[in-house]
């Protein structure tokens, strides 16, 4: 049984994530959030927000892959940012649709906060999919 992804028509037009996504899979996969660390534990991307954002949603990718799940089976995601900016946006919505299904993005919300778990985290994703 598939996941619906509906957009009510009152609701303003989303841009690059759904408003409500509806599930009857039999298998759900909570994601923890994830930073931009590579294997040994080291911060990818420095003070540099879209490198960091490449190395959350890679770890992303492979924290589904481990659960056998893909990006594509994300029904709600969750990104906490940093002293997050508006003009952060654009870039934020073509990383999200470089690895996410344009036709069926899912729900998604941006929480800008004040600081992550260490100093030089950025951004972290959270994600929970739900397999057909």
């Amino acid at each position: 049984m598939p996941n619906t992804f509906i957009n009510p028509d009152g609701i303003s037009a989303p841009n690059g994530y759904t408003h409500v996504v509806t599930t009857t899979g039999h298998r759900t996969i909570y994601i923890s959030g994830q930073v931009a660390f590579d294997r040994s534990g080291q911060i990818v991307g420095a003070g540099d927000l879209r490198a960091q954002t490449v190395q959350a949603f890679e770890n992303l990718r492979m924290a589904l892959a481990a659960a056998g799940a893909t990006l594509n089976d994300i029904v709600k995601m969750t990104t906490f940012i940093v002293n997050y900016k508006p003009e952060y946006r654009p870039m934020l919505r073509e990383a999200r649709l470089n690895y996410l299904n344009a036709a069926r993005p899912p729900a998604h919300t941006l929480v800008g906060v004040q600081a992550l778990a260490l100093p030089e985290i950025m951004i972290e994703i959270e994600a929970t999919a739900v397999l057909d």
